[in-house]
C-alpha cells in the first residue's frame, strides 16, 4: 500500500514558479514510478510528468516540456515537481501519482493518488 500527500500548491503570477512536493509512505515506494497529473474544472485529468523508480527515466507532457522538472529522493520518500514559467492554463488541481507501471501514470490511470493541491496562475 502506498499513501501520498501533496503540498506546495498556491497562487502565482504568470511567469512565476512553484515547487510541488509529495510525501509517500509504503515499503513499495522505491520500486514505483511516481508522477503528477492535473485536472482543471470542466476538463479531464491529464498527465503532467513521471519518473521511474530508479530516477533514470523521466517523461513530460508536451505542454510542460522545458518548463517543469520532476525529481525524486527515495531516501526521503519524496517526489517533487519544479514548475517554472507558469501560465494561466497550468491552473489546476495537481495530484501525486504512484504505480508500478509508468504507462499507468502517463494515461492518468495510476493505482494510487494523493488528495491533490490547487495551483492557480493569474494573468
Amino acid at each position: 500500500q502506498v499513501q501520498l500527500v501533496e503540498s506546495g500548491g498556491g497562487w502565482v503570477q504568470t511567469g512565476g514558479s512553484l515547487r510541488l512536493s509529495c510525501a509517500a509512505a509504503g515499503r513499495t515506494f522505491s520500486t514505483y514510478a511516481m508522477g503528477w497529473c492535473r485536472q482543471a474544472p470542466g476538463k479531464e485529468r491529464e498527465f503532467v510528468a513521471v519518473i521511474s523508480w530508479s530516477g533514470g527515466v523521466a517523461m513530460y507532457a508536451d505542454s510542460v516540456k522545458g518548463r517543469f522538472s520532476i525529481s525524486r529522493d527515495n531516501a526521503e520518500n519524496t517526489v517533487h515537481l519544479e514548475m517554472n514559467s507558469l501560465k494561466p492554463n497550468d491552473s489546476a488541481v495537481y495530484y501525486c501519482a504512484a504505480d508500478a507501471r509508468i504507462g499507468a501514470i502517463v494515461s492518468s490511470r495510476s493505482g494510487y493518488w494523493g488528495q491533490g493541491t490547487q495551483v492557480t496562475v493569474s494573468s
